[in-house]
């Protein structure tokens, strides 16, 4: 067994998206290959309606799938389909855009204002982008949640774990999504193929996620793609930890505690032309998507 090391920490950035909300994008566009299959993933959370209530109002995707995991609030969705529904908190939609959709997401505020989520991007191989467009809406109460003997509690949202298997189906990359919550001061460890690529976001208290015979908190550097970066080793609310190779992963619990999203999946390997929420293996096919839109028929029915 080998503990994957990490590879580089970071913090997800203030953005604006949508018709005005300010969220935390945690990655996304330019380079995504350390991330394969994964494209972006953005942290929308907060107490005032005013930054979020404006929401997402009719776009485009193709060529992905979305991912939206609901803690607080709701999110109001519907499609170009007909499809709509309402996510509550605890509950996800998984859509696979595939060859087009028109879709929209109206967040609101719990009856104290606060809305928090997260919404993940996966990469379609060049086989599925041109797929039948489907959703996948998963109430949380459907959702496995398994408990260790320490404490630390594992909710399935997709994969398998711990001889569960979360709700989630038929995803080309076969990825693993868990909600992860660490007791304090707890160490754990936790299996992670070592053909799947993986990362950890914290979004409540503190951990650190190097191998156990390392000092805790220290601060080290590390040279990344060429360049010299601090890391901090101890993370915290909005950390990204990116993993390198290995067949799991470990984590030392703060005095809080550490709750955080581990995600992994195997990477598809192709290459990606973006042009934001359309996502093909070619600018031509992304020129092609464009034309589509003007002309009426990037919904294929």
């Amino acid at each position: 067994m080998s503990v994957r090391p990490v590879k580089s920490i970071s913090t997800a950035r203030p953005a604006i998206e949508g018709a005005g909300v300010k969220l935390h994008r945690v990655f996304g566009f330019g380079d995504t290959t350390p991330f394969d299959p994964f494209l972006m993933m953005d942290d929308f959370r907060g107490d005032r309606p005013a930054d979020y209530q404006a929401g997402f109002p009719w776009h485009p995707h193709r060529g992905i799938e979305t991912i939206t995991y609901v803690l607080a609030g709701t999110v109001e969705h519907g499609d170009s389909l007909g499809n709509k529904g309402l996510l509550g908190a605890g509950d996800v939609q998984w859509m696979t855009a595939g060859s087009g959709i028109m879709h929209q997401e109206m967040p609101e505020g719990d009856p104290m204002g606060r809305m928090h989520g997260f919404q993940l991007w996966a990469n379609l191989p060049s086989s599925l982008k041109m797929t039948k467009p489907r959703y996948q809406d998963i109430k949380g109460a459907d959702i496995p949640v398994v408990t260790d003997d320490d404490g630390t509690r594992v909710k399935i949202l997709c994969g398998d774990f711990w001889g569960k298997k979360g709700p989630v189906d038929g995803i080309a990359a076969e990825p693993r999504y868990l909600d992860v919550s660490v007791p304090p001061n707890t160490r754990k460890t936790l299996k992670v193929e070592v053909e799947r690529h993986a990362f950890a976001y914290v979004f409540a208290g503190s951990g650190d996620f190097r191998a156990a015979s390392k000092p805790f908190g220290v601060l080290t550097e590390k040279e990344v793609h060429g360049q010299e970066i601090h890391i901090r080793e101890q993370t915290g609310n909005r950390s990204l930890v990116l993993f390198d190779s290995g067949d799991e992963i470990t984590v030392q619990a703060g005095p809080e505690g550490v709750r955080f999203l581990l995600v992994s999946g195997k990477p598809i390997k192709e290459p990606v032309a973006w042009y934001g929420p359309i996502v093909m293996n070619t600018q031509a096919e992304i020129q092609q998507a464009l034309n589509d839109l003007r002309s009426g028929t990037f919904i294929q029915r």
